[in-house]
């Protein structure tokens, strides 16, 4: 059998709503009534929230996930990384959302992160590896089918702001070459330093960081920070070819943040289901799937109110 489903997520969503459950009462919302919400979790300012179509939820196993903290900032604000794992038919996922070492020159910084987190993310504990003789003790990306990571990387480019502002002044259009040849994450994936195994999809946009909130310049302050490519989506297969890119963008429209979003959408290939995977019995966020399928109907209606009205309007002239 090969099936292909689609994986579909953000690396990084602005957050507009006071509290998290404000947030996936509009991400459910949004989705409509052909998704649910299979797992949510979270670590600091760290969030992962888990949508699937709601016919195959019956497939899925339980969610697992774990975190890891590589550095306190604050109480709130967490340098690590949060991870989310199931089997979805017969091929285990892995999802991994992390914030590594930020600084310019923090190179070294940020590749001890990734190690720290391969490390010390304990993955899977109670559903069953799929192919545990493939699987590494000290690397938990080597225990899953497919692995995506995702969040903000915070590696930079190895070039000074005035130098990085000329190339943005020529006409790029979708080839970014010119800036990533300074790019570190790249430079460090090539001499494998960070993220064996992992691959990246062509980047086509530009730099997602750093903006002057609710414009698209980049920092004016008199730190004069570089644009770079702070936010990035890599991903691991276990069998070549499993994964297909389909889309791999920023979204530029949203400026609420001094980072712009990046996103991935994939075409996965799933294998067959095992009898030793424990599946979740369809289980999924009910009341949350209630409250955001509630909102979408009340704002159709109330679209759907202010169409008629408008047709129902008219303007008389006299001349």
């Amino acid at each position: 059998m090969r099936a292909t489903h689609r994986v579909r997520y953000w690396e990084s969503i602005i957050c507009l709503s006071p509290s998290r459950r404000e947030w996936e009462i509009r991400l459910q919302e949004t989705l409509g009534p052909h998704y649910v919400l299979l797992h949510s979790s979270g670590h600091g300012v760290l969030y992962i929230s888990i949508f699937i179509r709601r016919d195959l939820i019956w497939f899925c196993s339980e969610v697992e996930f774990a975190t890891v903290t590589t550095r306190m900032v604050s109480q709130i604000k967490t340098k690590g990384a949060l991870a989310a794992s199931f089997t979805f038919f017969g091929t285990s996922f892995l999802f991994i959302n992390s914030h590594f070492t930020s600084g310019d020159g923090k190179v070294s910084e940020r590749i001890l992160d990734y190690k720290k987190i391969i490390e010390g993310l304990q993955l899977p504990r109670n559903i069953p590896d799929t192919n545990p003789y493939r699987s590494n003790p000290m690397d938990v990306t080597s225990r899953f089918d497919e692995v995506f990571w995702f969040g903000d990387f915070n590696f930079r480019l190895n070039k000074d702001r005035p130098g990085v502002n000329t190339i943005l002044q020529t006409k790029l259009e979708r080839d970014m070459s010119r800036l990533l040849q300074y790019d570190q994450l790249l430079k460090s994936m090539q001499s494998g330093s960070i993220f064996k195994g992992f691959e990246e999809a062509e980047i086509q946009f530009l730099p997602t960081y750093k903006f002057d909130i609710g414009c698209d310049a980049y920092d004016t302050t008199s730190k004069q920070r570089t644009p770079s490519y702070t936010d990035r989506v890599v991903y691991k297969s276990r069998h070549k070819g499993d994964i297909r890119v389909m889309k791999y963008a920023s979204c530029s429209l949203m400026k609420t943040s001094d980072h712009r979003p990046v996103f991935g959408l994939f075409d996965v290939r799933i294998r067959p289901g095992r009898d030793n995977i424990p599946l979740a019995a369809g289980q999924f966020d009910r009341e949350l799937y209630l409250l955001g399928i509630k909102r979408r109907s009340s704002r159709e209606l109330q679209k759907r109110q202010a169409v008629k009205n408008q047709k129902n309007s008219t303007v008389c002239t006299v001349s």
